[in-house]
């Protein structure tokens, strides 16, 4: 009896996880503009179920044809109603009145999609919408934002503020660096431990530090004031040039309802 309730109590779960898995997404295509089939959509949804679960981002693909604000701050919008503020999340919008395409990023996708690989998924999906194969951008889309993530945040990361021009700078470890790091804690250690049992002839197992005849305590007060503080802001170009997305660079930001967001736009 008692195994035949654990079997139901593991079925619930994973049917209720199936559930949610499911209805969320179910949620990720808002295709009020009519643009893909319901099998298309049930692709994009099976596309978009994995690099979710990779990226721990949620993922929206956006259609309609009546919208009459900027295209960018729609997009933005649409996703801080969707997930709040500053969460990580990418919308791909295909606004069909002003026949703009728009990548808005949130959160930490702001930084795996940076301006330089903005500009070549916009390269990569423009000539499907040019066609009219909105399917098939919505898949480019999805690929491009999978193979990104995959690649890491570029070295020599940074954000920029592109109303105040504030630069924040991310310093991202590589391979390498870590590689040499940990080679050169091994060395130092080596070399701190050989030095030590040669300047005090150490002998393992026989001897015992007198700590409690030696040992020295001395209590002091200390207070810390923060005088003055500087911030030193400077504005950095975009960089447009075409080529591999895979480079280093930064990501613009800009704010919308409170939220900070990423991303790029252009026609079609």
């Amino acid at each position: 009896m008692k195994k035949m309730t654990m079997w139901l109590f593991t079925g619930l779960i994973l049917l209720f996880g199936f559930s949610i898995k499911s209805h969320a997404a179910e949620n990720s295509i808002d295709d009020q503009a009519g643009l893909f089939t319901s099998e298309q959509i049930e692709q994009l949804n099976e596309k978009i179920a994995p690099i979710e679960a990779k990226t721990k981002a949620h993922i929206f693909i956006l259609t309609n044809t009546d919208n009459e604000i900027d295209s960018t701050r729609f997009a933005d919008y649409y996703m801080l109603d969707r997930i709040g503020k500053d969460q990580n999340g990418v919308t791909f919008y295909i606004d069909m009145n002003q026949r703009k395409s728009v990548i808005s990023t949130s959160g930490n996708m702001i930084d795996y999609l940076t301006d330089k690989r903005n500009d070549q998924m916009q390269d990569n999906i423009g000539p499907s919408l040019s066609n009219g194969n909105y399917f098939e951008a919505a898949q480019t889309f999805l690929d491009d934002t999978s193979s990104f993530f995959e690649q890491g945040v570029p070295g020599g990361h940074y954000r920029v503020d592109t109303e105040t021009g504030k630069v924040t700078r991310y310093k991202v470890l590589t391979t390498t660096e870590i590689l040499i790091a940990l080679i050169a804690s091994v060395i130092l250690s080596g070399i701190f431990f050989a030095i030590s049992v040669s300047k005090y002839q150490l002998k393992f197992g026989t001897y015992s530090y007198p700590f409690r005849e030696k040992a020295t305590l001395s209590l002091t007060s200390k207070n810390d004031r923060l005088i003055n503080s500087f911030v030193t802001t400077r504005r950095i170009p975009r960089n447009n040039s075409n080529g591999s997305g895979s480079g280093g660079g930064g990501s613009s930001t800009h704010s919308t309802g409170g939220g900070t967001f990423g991303g790029s736009s252009r026609g079609f």
